[in-house]
């Protein structure tokens, strides 16, 4: 394995001279496009993905519209989708406490938000500032009577007590994160080992393909290993540009992550991705990619000792902002979706027609991808010719009770969708 610092410098790249000469001869995507293999999605063959530069690199950012009162997004027959907070402030996170209260990271706000059902409707019935004054904060966990939060520059832990409806002092700072860089990559996830002895975090890179150097990539593009009072932290996996949503597979007990791939190298490339996270592994960023791939931009820059990055286990479509990732570990949904991963896409701003902004599902058997992708909740997209969306899923997270819930951060509200019985 190669040094996890570079020590060498990017060769600036421009893009102009990739014109349309070269456009990719395939229908742009859409959100009733079969998803398969040859558009980035499953089990991917790596001979079979585009070429750099086959179409431009374009900036189409989508235009937010919010949700009209009682529209919903859309999932399959026999599923019911209600709303169940609104008018927040970008809702990015949550995290579900003991007692069924949820915490929702209002990132754009620097707070918390505690919401509590307190009729058993699975609804809330009143909320509260959890804790506000803080730093773009996002991924929480419980552990041993400490609720532990990252705010994009630190993870804090504060004490908590079952029922509290606030967090008390500035809580104590038990790890220092690096912050700022490319395309607001910003947030930090967190995720407790089974057995409460490690605390997972995961750090998204400082850039698009390291073109400010590898200096400022240092602890970033991976996951972070911690001990619960913040000592003794490893790079458990790294070369992952901006790892996400994290959970534990149900059947076998691999750590999986959800992972935005690179920009600027086309429409079609590099498709973003769910996979196993193996101790030590390297998975590409930034010189390679689904392999070994080259990236054109590191082509006369690669390290001397480059050895093999690992090959993702599963696309889920370029430029989807893939963000959210659960396992669907209980027994309330139809047979085919336990255990089973369920993916929040933010959408793309990197691609010609707009992709991802749905919620898309997985199946799994014995423990790995087991079929093709499948649409669960859709209808955030509102007019596909003019880029305009009524919100953007973020996380998605699966409660005691065995519903869901869906942030959304574009339309300012969190989603429930529940089986019908």
């Amino acid at each position: 394995m190669f040094n996890k610092i570079a020590f060498c410098s990017l060769i600036v790249v421009t893009f102009s001279a990739c014109n349309s000469t070269f456009i990719y001869k395939d229908e742009p995507l859409t959100p009733e496009t079969k998803l398969d293999s040859s558009r980035g999605y499953g089990k991917v063959n790596p001979d079979s993905l585009a070429e750099p530069f086959s179409t431009k690199s374009v900036y189409n950012f989508s235009s937010v519209q919010g949700w009209e009162e009682g529209q919903t997004p859309k999932a399959p027959e026999g599923f019911n989708v209600e709303l169940f907070a609104k008018e927040l402030d970008q809702p990015r996170w949550l995290y579900e406490l003991p007692n069924g209260d949820i915490v929702v990271s209002e990132s754009k706000a620097d707070r918390l938000s505690l919401f509590r059902d307190l009729n058993g409707d699975g609804l809330p019935d009143t909320s509260f500032v959890f804790k506000d004054d803080l730093n773009k904060p996002f991924g929480m966990l419980l552990m041993n009577n400490q609720f532990y939060l990252a705010n994009t520059d630190a993870v804090l832990r504060f004490p908590y007590s079952d029922g509290d409806i606030s967090l008390k002092g500035n809580g104590e700072k038990i790890l220092d994160l690096p912050a700022g860089g490319y395309n607001n990559h910003w947030t930090r996830n967190l995720m407790a080992s089974p057995d409460n002895s490690k605390i997972y975090v995961s750090v998204g890179s400082a850039s698009n393909v390291g073109e400010h150097g590898m200096e400022v990539e240092k602890r970033r593009a991976g996951i972070l290993e911690i001990n619960p009072d913040g000592t003794g932290e490893k790079v458990y996996a790294w070369g992952l540009r901006n790892p996400v949503g994290m959970d534990w597979n149900p059947e076998n007990g691999k750590l999986w992550t959800a992972v935005n791939e690179r920009d600027a190298l086309g429409d079609n490339l590099v498709p973003d991705y769910i996979t196993s996270v193996q101790e030590d592994g390297f998975y590409g960023w930034p010189y390679t990619y689904f392999g070994n791939h080259i990236d054109p931009r590191w082509a006369d820059d690669m390290p001397n000792d480059f050895s093999k990055a690992i090959v993702p286990d599963y696309g889920v479509g370029s430029h989807t902002a893939s963000l959210g990732l659960a396992f669907y570990d209980k027994s309330a949904f139809p047979k085919k979706y336990q255990n089973g991963v369920f993916i929040g896409q933010h959408g793309s701003w990197n691609r010609t027609t707009l992709n991802g902004y749905c919620v898309l599902f997985v199946p799994f058997e014995n423990g790995e991808p087991s079929g093709k992708p499948e649409y669960f909740l859709t209808g955030f997209i509102s007019d596909l010719k003019d880029e305009k969306v009524y919100g953007r899923p973020v996380g998605v997270f699966i409660l005691k009770d065995s519903s869901m819930l869906v942030t959304d951060d574009g339309g300012n509200v969190i989603w429930r969708v529940t089986a019908n019985q």
